[in-house]
């Protein structure tokens, strides 16, 4: 009786100092993210292997998916967490108003994305009637039509032939169309050809073109404290390529991989882009009630598939922005 009493009072007094028996740490929570080959999603790799994650309290499992229906059909299923894709992406699954938050943003086309056209067509105007390339549903599409509309223009204007980003720019250099929506390398190998220049690109309308952590409003409620630590990580490592740009690439070429896998690649195609470091997210958020440029974006992506017919519910930016992520 009293080895068990001594026993007991042993196991008292650890707990009292905050021990345990056979226990250890709280494993970290496992967030699943899913991104397409893209230059922007580099500094993943670089929270994930410098262990900014783990550093604020997650695990993060990466996967490459590159077909957005593949994605948010996974969503959904609960197969991932959270999709790193464009701002208007998302509009085109909604099923609910807020189905879905905008948590933070990850990088802006800096000249990534453009139109590519004959030389007689010196701008958007001169596009009525032409035969243009485009990916229907994708992001060249949201692009061009906001393009079109402060134009004067619509879709319907002109001749499309629905192609994908790299396939517009081949047809547009074999001269088999008067313009092409594309990006890089067919940005620069359209311009480059002899009947082509570059009649615009994504650096004159920042904030457009913007890939974000798209997540579902249920998990969002249930996970603030991993995606806080997301957030936070994301930061860093935007803080860590800006310092240490060679070893970041390295990285980041490796993480990514596809064709980007050279860091060489990797580094010529990084200037077609801007990353969204701590302070471009609140800026880019802007608050509740002072609402950022990422309204507006939201705003045209609504007024684009809404005309397209491609939304199933009416939705407004204050249902899909989530401000608190970014303004901690």
């Amino acid at each position: 009786m009293r080895k068990l009493l001594s026993a007991a009072l042993a196991v008292a007094a650890w707990a009292l100092v905050g021990g345990s028996i056979g226990s250890s740490p709280a494993a970290a929570e496992t967030i699943k993210i899913a991104h397409s080959t893209w230059v922007g999603y580099g500094p993943l790799y670089i929270a994930r292997d410098k262990g900014f994650f783990k550093n604020h309290g997650v695990d993060v499992d990466l996967t490459v998916m590159e077909d957005p229906k593949l994605r948010f059909t996974a969503l959904r299923a609960g197969q991932i967490d959270v999709i790193a894709s464009t701002v208007d992406t998302a509009l085109l699954y909604l099923k609910k108003a807020d189905d879905f938050k905008y948590v933070a943003a990850i990088d802006d086309s800096n000249g990534g994305d453009g139109i590519v056209a004959t030389k007689d067509i010196k701008s958007i105007k001169d596009l009525k009637g032409k035969k243009v390339a485009v990916n229907e549903g994708s992001v060249s599409q949201f692009y061009l039509n906001v393009l079109l509309a402060k134009a004067g223009l619509k879709e319907s204007d002109l001749q499309t032939v629905n192609m994908t980003a790299a396939d517009a720019g081949s047809a547009f250099v074999a001269k088999k169309v008067d313009a092409a929506v594309t990006w890089e390398p067919w940005l620069s190998r359209g311009k480059a050809s002899e009947h082509g220049h570059l009649l615009t690109d994504s650096s004159k309308t920042p904030g457009l073109i913007t890939d974000v952590f798209i997540v579902p409003k249920e998990f969002v409620a249930k996970h603030k404290k991993g995606l806080k630590g997301i957030v936070a990580a994301w930061n860093e490592a935007v803080a860590y390529q800006r310092a240490h740009p060679d070893e970041a690439n390295q990285i980041m070429a490796k993480g990514v991989g596809g064709w980007l896998k050279d860091p060489k690649v990797f580094a010529e195609t990084l200037p077609g882009i801007k990353f969204y470091g701590a302070e471009d997210n609140k800026k880019f958020f802007g608050t509740k009630a002072n609402p950022g440029p990422l309204s507006q974006t939201v705003k045209d992506a609504i007024d684009v598939w809404s005309g397209h017919g491609k939304i199933q519910v009416k939705t407004t930016p204050s249902d899909l922005i989530d401000y608190e992520f970014v303004n901690e």
